[in-house]
C-alpha cells in the first residue's frame, strides 16, 4: 500500500506539472509567420518595419527599389542586407533616375538615408528626387500619362501570338503611402517638407579628402577607406547593426553610392587595363557586403561598367554583388532612329539575381525588357520583337520552345545585319 501511495503521490505531482505546463502554454512548436490579432504569444515575431515585407519564398525581409515593376522582376523586392548594382547607361541619364527612385522610396517610408557621391553634393541629390504619387487624387493624372500615349495598334488584340497575352503584366498604378512600393512623377520634385522631416547622412568625397593629401600605397584607395569607415560608423552608432539591436523602433538604412569605380573616386580601372588599384574596388565590395549582411541595411550602387578597361574586373564585380541590373540606352546609337525601337528608350538586362535561403534564384520568365521615360513616369515593358510577313513588327510569346527561340534569334541577327 505504501508503494501504491508513493506512486499515487508521484502521479499527482506529475499531473500538477502537466497542468502547470498547460497553463503556461509551454510547447516546442513555434509559429513562423504573422499571428492573428489578439494573440499574446511570447514566441519570435517577424520584424515589423514600415516599408518592408517578408518574402513568401525565402523569408527574407524585402524593401522596394522605388520601381514596382523592377521589384516584380527581382522576386518581390530588394532583400535587406544585399547590394544592388546598376550598370550605368552611356550618358548616365536613366541609371541616375533609378538611383533617385531608390532614395525617394526611403524618404516616403521614413527610412534613414546614406548618400555617397564623388561629384555631386548629396544635399543637391536629395533636392532632385521625384515627387511621389501617393493617393487616388493622382490617378487621373497618372492615367493620362500611361494610357493617352498608346498607339491605336496597341489596342488591337493579337490573333497570331495569342499566347503572348498570358505573360505576366507589369504592375502600374498609384498606391497609398501605406502600400509596399510607390510610383513617382519624374516631372516634379519631392516636397521640401518630406526632405526636412527625413533623416539622412551625406558623404561628399571632396569634403572628406583634402586636395593636398599625400596618400601612401594601400590595398584600398583613400576614398574607399573613408567611405567604409563612414558607413561602419553610421551602422554601429545608430543601431543598424544586427548584433547590437536598436533600442528604439527598428528602421532600415538605405545606402546609395553614385558612380563608384569612376576616376573621381581615385580608382584607375576606367583608365588603364592593369592599374595600381585594379583590385581596390573588389576589396571594397567584399568589405561592404560583410557590413550589410549583419545589419538592417540595403545598398544601391551605380557604376560605369562600360568604361572599365579590364573585363575580368567586371566579372569579379558581378560576383561580389547580389543583384546586377544593366541599362542600355539607345541615345547615340543606331537603334535610336530604328523604327523597330521607336516605342522604347533603351533595354534593361537582369544579369544576376541572388540565391537567398534557396538553392535556386527566383528568376523571372521574362527576359526581353525595354524601358521608356514618359512625360512623368519611368516604365518597364515587355520587349519581344520579330519579323512579320511584310517585315512589320510582330510579337512572339516567351513561352515558345527553344527551337523557335533560336529561329527568332537568327532572324533578328539577319535583320540587324541588313540595316
Amino acid at each position: 500500500m505504501a508503494a501504491v501511495a508513493t506512486c499515487g503521490g508521484d502521479a499527482g505531482s506529475a499531473g500538477s506539472a502537466v497542468a502547470t505546463a498547460s497553463k503556461s502554454n509551454v510547447t516546442s512548436f513555434q509559429r513562423r509567420g504573422p499571428r492573428a490579432s489578439g494573440t499574446n504569444d511570447s514566441g519570435p515575431r517577424l520584424v515589423s518595419i514600415t516599408g518592408t515585407r517578408p518574402s513568401v519564398r525565402n523569408g527574407q525581409l524585402l524593401v522596394s527599389t522605388g520601381l514596382p515593376a523592377l521589384d516584380q522582376l527581382l522576386g518581390g523586392g530588394l532583400a535587406v542586407g544585399t547590394v544592388l548594382l546598376i550598370e550605368e547607361d552611356k550618358y548616365n541619364i536613366y541609371s541616375s533616375l533609378l538611383f533617385k527612385y531608390f532614395l525617394a522610396e526611403g524618404i516616403v517610408n521614413g527610412h534613414t538615408l546614406l548618400v555617397a557621391s564623388a561629384n555631386e553634393d548629396p544635399a543637391n541629390i536629395l533636392q532632385e528626387l521625384p515627387a511621389p504619387l501617393l493617393d487616388d487624387n493622382c490617378k487621373k493624372e497618372f492615367d493620362e500619362d500611361v494610357y493617352n500615349r498608346k498607339t491605336p495598334e496597341s489596342n488591337i488584340k493579337m490573333k497570331i501570338a495569342w499566347r503572348y497575352q498570358l505573360l505576366p503584366k507589369m504592375e502600374i498604378g498609384p498606391v497609398s503611402s501605406s502600400r509596399f512600393g510607390h510610383y513617382y512623377d519624374a516631372s516634379k520634385r519631392i516636397p521640401q517638407e518630406l526632405i526636412e522631416a527625413s533623416k539622412w547622412h551625406g558623404f561628399f568625397l571632396p569634403e572628406k579628402i583634402p586636395s593636398t593629401l599625400k596618400v601612401e600605397p594601400c590595398s584600398l584607395t583613400h576614398g574607399y577607406i573613408k567611405l567604409l569607415q563612414f558607413i561602419q560608423n553610421i551602422i554601429y552608432e545608430e543601431g543598424f547593426d544586427g548584433s547590437n539591436p536598436q533600442k528604439k523602433q527598428k528602421n532600415i538604412l538605405r545606402i546609395g553610392i553614385q558612380n563608384l569605380g569612376s576616376p573621381l573616386w581615385g580608382d584607375d580601372i576606367c583608365c588603364t587595363e592593369n592599374g595600381d588599384s585594379s583590385h581596390s574596388l573588389t576589396k571594397f565590395l567584399y568589405v561592404l557586403r560583410g557590413l550589410l549582411r549583419t545589419s538592417l541595411s540595403v545598398c544601391i550602387i551605380t557604376m560605369p561598367t562600360h568604361l572599365i578597361q579590364n573585363k575580368a574586373v567586371i566579372a569579379h564585380i558581378t560576383n561580389l554583388s547580389d543583384i546586377v541590373v544593366g541599362l542600355e540606352s539607345f541615345i547615340g546609337s543606331e537603334r535610336e532612329t530604328n523604327p523597330l525601337y521607336k516605342d522604347y528608350h533603351g533595354l534593361i538586362h537582369i544579369r544576376q539575381i541572388p540565391r537567398l535561403n534557396n538553392l535556386v534564384c527566383d528568376e523571372s520568365d521574362v527576359k526581353d525588357l525595354g524601358f521608356k521615360l514618359k512625360r512623368k513616369l519611368f516604365t518597364i515593358e515587355l520587349y519581344i520583337l520579330g519579323l512579320g510577313v511584310n517585315g512589320d513588327k510582330t510579337f512572339f510569346p516567351t513561352t515558345l520552345q527553344s527551337s523557335c527561340k533560336a529561329s527568332l534569334k537568327n532572324a533578328r541577327a539577319w535583320l540587324f545585319s541588313q540595316t
